[in-house]
């Protein structure tokens, strides 16, 4: 999630396009975002190897709080958005998360988790609705508000962070993945994600196409790989198999990724529609380490 030396050379080019609204970050804009953001996690005491937590669906603030987490030498714990109340305070106490970021769809469960995260010491709202702000909030403060008082540079401090996902816990609880941070600047990277950026064939300014939620580990490697390759990053909020085609041939996408049933399902497309849109453009469908050659 890192931009680099990209928010100068591509200052204006789209870093983030979202699907639905044709929201733009370029990366002039996503470094901005994720400096001040970083500024606001050290005021609030979160040093390097610390944690946070994110809980929200797909939105065009996602992105740049792992991009924020990545230059400040935190952990950040991308959540399910779909859990209970229950589950979310597990992991946000498991993590040893001090500070919480969600939305105003997710806002009600976080609430109902609080009192089972004594360690939290930040709680943000994402709020992107034009409508009043919820009249019951809690401890969260608006997140654009807090951030937008902090300085658009780097902060003095910066170090390499990394997600520290959860398993599924299909056998008892969740359990954390912790990778091990050496202590460098962010514009160097971790050898799984070096690996990654060849088996992928990842490149220079590839556009990526991002059907999954943003909680997944996948779309977490795959999204933070492009930024870091200067690419677009064009995010669904939710998928849909039309949809999906359509975007490939809008955004002139080179690079995705997908799980079976989304293949699935733009193959029990009617064949009208399957062969509607010009998809020359896409190289690499990927799903897991397996690559689908589409040249």
């Amino acid at each position: 999630m890192y931009p680099g030396k990209y928010a100068v050379e591509r200052a204006d080019q789209p870093a983030i396009i979202m699907a639905g609204t044709g929201e733009t970050i370029t990366y002039a804009e996503y470094e901005a975002r994720t400096n001040r953001l970083a500024y606001l996690f050290r005021a609030h005491g979160l040093q390097r190897l610390d944690h946070f937590s994110i809980f929200m669906e797909n939105n065009s603030r996602y992105l740049e709080c792992c991009g924020a987490g990545e230059r400040s030498g935190l952990y950040y714990t991308a959540i399910n958005s779909h859990l209970t109340g229950d589950e979310l305070a597990y992991i946000i106490d498991n993590s040893d998360s001090k500070a919480l970021i969600v939305s105003r769809q997710t806002l009600q469960v976080a609430l109902d988790a609080m009192v089972h995260c004594p360690k939290l010491e930040l709680c943000l709202l994402v709020d992107l609705t034009d409508g009043p702000p919820p009249s019951d909030r809690g401890p969260f403060i608006d997140f654009i508000e807090e951030t937008s008082k902090y300085p658009d540079t780097p902060i003095d401090d910066e170090f390499l962070g990394a997600a520290m996902l959860y398993s599924s816990g299909t056998t008892g609880r969740p359990k954390g993945i912790v990778r091990a941070l050496p202590e460098t600047t962010p514009s160097d990277s971790l050898a799984l994600f070096q690996f990654l950026m060849t088996a992928w064939r990842y490149r220079e300014g590839q556009i990526y196409l991002s059907p999954a939620p943003l909680y997944h580990s996948a779309p977490q490697g795959a999204t933070g790989l492009t930024i870091r390759q200067g690419g677009t990053v064009v995010v669904m909020e939710r998928f849909d198999p039309e949809d999906y085609l359509r975007l490939v041939e809008k955004y002139k996408v080179t690079h995705s990724q997908l799980v079976p049933t989304m293949f699935v399902r733009m193959l029990k497309l009617p064949e009208d529609v399957k062969y509607k849109y010009d998809l020359s453009s896409l190289s690499d469908a990927i799903h897991r380490l397996n690559v689908v050659l589409l040249l």
